[in-house]
């Protein structure tokens, strides 16, 4: 058996460089810090007037255009800002137009409270925004995609959330899919010398799923904590990752952190991370079940796994490629990787097999450490 695995490795490596070249990079690390700048429920700054979004026209009817009574609700606040308050119920909102959220404003949705793309043909659509804001919490509730009715086939950018620019957001306890793009994005306005990252951004509770890029991209933003969350099932055009570290020329991604979450059943990796990124840290996360890898890392700087269950992905549970430098690769459990070989020889995978299997790290990434790490067992 080991013999028959080892003869066909060289096939099987290649098939992995073409796929990863497809599918594209994943990562994650520590803040430079020594202060812990992460809090799952950290505070925000709200205006204390309440209004209910049925008081401004809001239907809930699943038929009936709910946009400008979102809209006029939140323009309605004073300046102090305050939050609108969102009963069960169906909302069609127009993405092209989105709910666009002012600073110091809590969207408190009811946990049967649905806001629903309305089908369109644009290759770009925001259903909530949070631009150059501050001070915003969106809390509950649902928001939903008009992927499977979508009108167009150009593009990928449609998002159920879009936070770019902001400092000081909250999102918790909130599910999101079907997006003709990705679930959440956090970033940027702007590029170069003029952007405007996002900092300070917590997403607790945030399940992503069956969105059609990817389940969550972090472009250039410091300070993005992610915990307690699930982003799966990433279908459709690539990269498909669950999580997608992607600021590329953009700007930069400092200081971010992956904490009890959950990376699984994706059609590309569970998480990819590109360059211009550093401090990236991955404790008690899982990512299994993704056709991918279940990290890649492709240039960041400064990278600790630690505490997490990477197995049973259908590549390498761990690729350390292109420039990564200085990665920790500690007490995590790492195994029965490399699926895609045993599924294609309709073998288990939980086949003792070679090394590697699990983790991988390239001669061109630099101070790679690993230790007290599970790995699958070999002949």
């Amino acid at each position: 058996m080991f013999k028959k695995c080892k003869f066909n490795f060289v096939a099987r490596n290649k098939l992995l460089m073409a796929i990863a070249a497809s599918v594209a990079l994943s990562a994650v690390a520590l803040p430079a810090s020594a202060t812990n700048w992460w809090n799952p429920t950290p505070t925000v700054t709200i205006g204390s007037t309440v209004l209910n979004v049925m008081n401004f026209g809001a239907t809930g009817n699943g038929v009936t255009d709910d946009t400008a009574a979102f809209q006029a609700a939140i323009n309605a606040l004073p300046s102090s800002g305050g939050t609108i308050s969102v009963p069960a119920g169906n909302y069609m909102i127009n993405a092209l137009k989105a709910i666009n959220l002012r600073s110091h404003v809590r969207l408190s949705m009811d946990s049967a409270a649905y806001l629903k793309a309305i089908p369109n043909s644009s290759d770009r659509y925001w259903v909530i925004k949070a631009w150059n804001v501050n001070n915003v919490e969106i809390a509950g509730g649902n928001v939903v995609g008009e992927r499977t009715q979508h009108q167009g086939t150009y593009g990928q950018w449609g998002y159920c959330i879009n936070i770019s620019g902001a400092t000081d957001v909250y999102v918790h306890d909130i599910s999101l899919s079907n997006s003709w793009g990705d679930g959440i994005l956090v970033g940027a306005t702007g590029s170069g010398s003029t952007a405007v990252l996002s900092y300070s951004v917590t997403l607790n509770n945030v399940k992503s799923n069956n969105n059609r890029r990817q389940g969550l991209t972090i472009a250039p933003a410091t300070q993005v904590y992610v915990v307690n969350g699930s982003f799966t099932g990433s279908n459709g055009i690539s990269p498909q990752a669950g999580i997608d570290i992607e600021p590329q020329t953009q700007g930069t991604v400092q200081q971010v952190r992956l904490e009890a979450t959950t990376l699984s059943n994706n059609v590309g990796n569970g998480l990819e991370v590109h360059n211009n990124v550093s401090d990236l840290t991955l404790n008690n996360v899982t990512a299994m079940n993704n056709q991918g890898f279940g990290v890649y890392t492709g240039g960041p700087n400064g990278v600790v796994i630690t505490n997490s269950n990477l197995s049973q992905n259908y590549l390498f549970g761990v690729s350390i490629s292109s420039t990564t430098n200085n990665v920790q690769i500690t007490g995590n459990t790492i195994e029965w990787n490399y699926d895609l070989w045993f599924y294609q020889h309709n073998e288990s995978i939980f086949t003792e097999g070679w090394d590697p299997r699990d983790i991988t790290v390239a001669s061109t990434a630099t101070n790679v450490s690993q230790s007290s790490n599970t790995i699958s067992p070999m002949k």
